[in-house]
C-alpha cells in the first residue's frame, strides 16, 4: 500500500510547511542526515509545494535546509532510505516500481521521484527561492535549480559528483543551462565544489550574504517580490520557462535522462550495484559529500 499523506506540522516530518504573512516557508528537515532526500521527504515536500500554489494568500515560497546544509543529495545509506518502498504517485503515468526489478524498476521510480517531481515543482506558479547554506550536492542541486532565484550564504557549496559512478549528471539535468557550458563541463569532469563566490560569477545564484543573513536577506527578497500582482508573478514565471524550453531545456533533460538510465544498466552489469559500488562512505573519501 502507498504511504499515508504527510503531516507537514509534524516536528518530526522530513519537510516543515509555515505561512508569514504571503510568504510561505518550506523547510527540508531530516539535519541528522544533512537533509539528504528519501521518498518520503520527496512527497512531503511536493505536498508543501502543492499547499503553497493553492493557497490565494501565499505570493512566494522560500526554500531552505534545516541544520547545518541545505542538503547533501539523495538517499544512498541512511537508516530510513525507503528507494524499494511504493508511493502514490503524482508526477507521471509511470508504474509502481517497487514490485519491478532492474530498469524496469529505476526508470519508472526516478521518472517519478526526481525528473518529474522536479519538473512538478518548476511549474509552481509562484516564485520560488533557495535560501542555500552548507552543502548543496548532487540531488540538492535539482532542489535549488527548480527554484526561481538563490540566495546562498558564504559557506555555501554546490557540487554534482555522481560522474564518480559512472552517471552523467543528476537526473534533473539543467546544468548548461543554469551556468555556461564550459564551466559545467568542469563542474561535471572535476565533481569538485564549486563556492558560493564563483557560482555568483557564472550566474547560477543571484545573491551571496554572510551566513548570519542569510535567513534574513532571503526574507526581504521574498516579501518584495510578494507586493507583486500574484497573476503578473505566474505569467512572468510561465514566460520566462518556456524561453527556458525554448532553448532546449526539456527536450535535453529527456535526452540525458537515457543517458543517465544508461549508465545505471552498464552499472549493474559490470559493478557491485547500478551506482557503480559507490556509497556515503567512498563517497566521503574521495572527497565529494
Amino acid at each position: 500500500m502507498p504511504a499515508p499523506q504527510p503531516d507537514l506540522s509534524d516536528p518530526a516530518s522530513p519537510v516543515l510547511y509555515e505561512v508569514r504573512g504571503p510568504v510561505a516557508y518550506v523547510t527540508l528537515n531530516r539535519p541528522r542526515y544533512r537533509n539528504a532526500q528519501n521518498s518520503a521527504m520527496t512527497y512531503a515536500l511536493d505536498a508543501a509545494f502543492y499547499r503553497a500554489a493553492e493557497d490565494s494568500g501565499v505570493k512566494a515560497v522560500v526554500l531552505s535546509g534545516a541544520g547545518e546544509h541545505f542538503s547533501a543529495g539523495h538517499d544512498i545509506g541512511t537508516p530510513e532510505r525507503d528507494a524499494h518502498l511504493p508511493f502514490e504517485r503524482k508526477a507521471g503515468l509511470w508504474w509502481d516500481h517497487s514490485d519491478k526489478q532492474g530498469a524496469d524498476s529505476r526508470f519508472a521510480r526516478e521518472s517519478e521521484v526526481y525528473l518529474g517531481m522536479c519538473r512538478r515543482w518548476r511549474e509552481l506558479p509562484k516564485p520560488v527561492i533557495a535560501s542555500v547554506h552548507g552543502a548543496c550536492v548532487a540531488g540538492g542541486l535539482m532542489l535549488a535549480w527548480v527554484c526561481d532565484l538563490i540566495v546562498a550564504s558564504e559557506d555555501a557549496f554546490f557540487a554534482d559528483p555522481v560522474v564518480r559512478m559512472g552517471i552523467p549528471g543528476v537526473e534533473y539535468f539543467a546544468h548548461p543551462w543554469v551556468m555556461p557550458p564550459r564551466i559545467a563541463k568542469e563542474f561535471l569532469f572535476t565533481g569538485e565544489r564549486m563556492s558560493a563566490r564563483r557560482a555568483y560569477e557564472v550566474g547560477m545564484v543571484n545573491r551571496v550574504v554572510a551566513r548570519g543573513e542569510l535567513a534574513g536577506r532571503t526574507d526581504e527578497l521574498a516579501r518584495k517580490i510578494a507586493e507583486m500582482p500574484r497573476l503578473g508573478l505566474a505569467l512572468t514565471k510561465r514566460a520566462v520557462n518556456q524561453a527556458e524550453d525554448l532553448q532546449g531545456l526539456h527536450t535535453g533533460m529527456d535526452s540525458v535522462f537515457g543517458l543517465h538510465h544508461l549508465a545505471h544498466a552498464h552499472n549493474a552489469e559490470t559493478a557491485a550495484d547500478s551506482l557503480g559500488g559507490m556509497d556515503v562512505r567512498s563517497m566521503k573519501e574521495a572527497g565529494t559529500r
